[in-house]
């Protein structure tokens, strides 16, 4: 897994286009190391694989399973209001914080085999196609933190070992 600092995490990732048997290994393989991880989502660029590739398995807030992977995402909507809820990250073990993110989104892609796909979420699964996609395009969700938030997130970092390497803001 690729932590915080990493500049693999930091770089857009690159169009898939190939969608033969090795993508279909990497979407099994991604499966694998996020339900390991206990995550809810994971983007390639978190293993290392600097393709635009994320899986998910994902509840929304009224606990429906949402269970996929989209290859080539696009975030094509993200509106309705705006809700700062508990956010966390795969490549910040656990260190969480209240993030704002739009509680209504669409992302369109396809599947690994090529089939295109559109996916609407609401809530927590909204959030979690939001975070995806930011990771694809070289995003944390500490990138949408500001003020007091996103020092308290840089800290807890350091004190565990990770380095932040983050574009823009700082404090």
């Amino acid at each position: 897994m690729r932590l915080l600092g990493d500049p693999g995490l930091a770089a857009p990732c690159e169009e898939v286009t190939d969608f033969g048997p090795d993508l279909a290994r990497l979407v099994e393989d991604m499966f694998a190391t996020m339900y390991a991880a206990g995550g809810v989502g994971l983007a390639a660029n978190q293993i290392g694989v600097p393709l635009r590739v994320f899986v998910y398995d994902c509840p929304d807030d009224e606990d429906l399973r949402h269970l996929g992977h989209l290859v080539n995402p696009r975030l094509v909507t993200a509106e309705g209001v705006t809700v700062r809820g508990p956010e966390g990250c795969l490549s910040l073990p656990g260190i969480e914080a209240g993030t704002p993110r739009f509680d209504e989104a669409v992302v369109e892609g396809r599947t690994a085999d090529g089939s295109p796909v559109r996916v609407s979420g609401t809530g927590f699964f909204a959030r979690c196609l939001q975070h995806e996609c930011d990771h694809l395009d070289g995003g944390l969700y500490v990138d949408h933190l500001t003020g007091l938030r996103r020092q308290r997130v840089l800290r807890a970092a350091r004190r565990s070992g990770l380095t932040p390497v983050l574009r823009g803001r700082t404090g």
